[in-house]
């Protein structure tokens, strides 16, 4: 079941502007990508809000988000790369929320937030 309740906006701006086109699980992928990659402005700070096996952040911990992680690590959800502990690091975009960034990064951010609270796959 979706953790998210269903936003018609959100649905519309997905489908026409981020996997418009998309027939198949790689080019959703490549859709969210460019989108993504296209619309945030890094580098933006942000906090985890939640802890992942895949990821060593913490709940409540703060980052630097300096850019998308490759593509490659991005087929089966979205990476960024972050600054942490002297060193960058691919971490999931699901785990971070914008802290004072630009109006069009806190959207796209949100956006994927919502694909994936809604329990959409590629």
């Amino acid at each position: 079941m979706a953790k998210v309740d269903k936003d018609e906006e959100r649905e519309e701006r997905i489908k026409m502007e981020i996997v418009v086109d998309a027939y198949d699980r790689h080019e959703r992928a490549i859709g969210w990508y460019t989108y993504l990659e296209d619309t945030i402005r890094f580098p933006f700070e942000a906090r985890c809000i939640e802890e992942r096996e895949v990821s060593p952040l913490e709940e409540g911990e703060t980052v630097q988000v300096v850019e998308m992680s490759s593509v490659e690590a991005s087929e089966s959800e979205m990476f960024v790369t972050i600054e942490w502990m002297d060193r960058e690091l691919g971490v999931p975009l699901a785990q971070l929320e914008p802290i004072d960034a630009d109006p069009d990064t806190e959207q796209a951010v949100a956006d994927w937030h919502y694909w994936d609270g809604r329990g959409y796959m590629f």
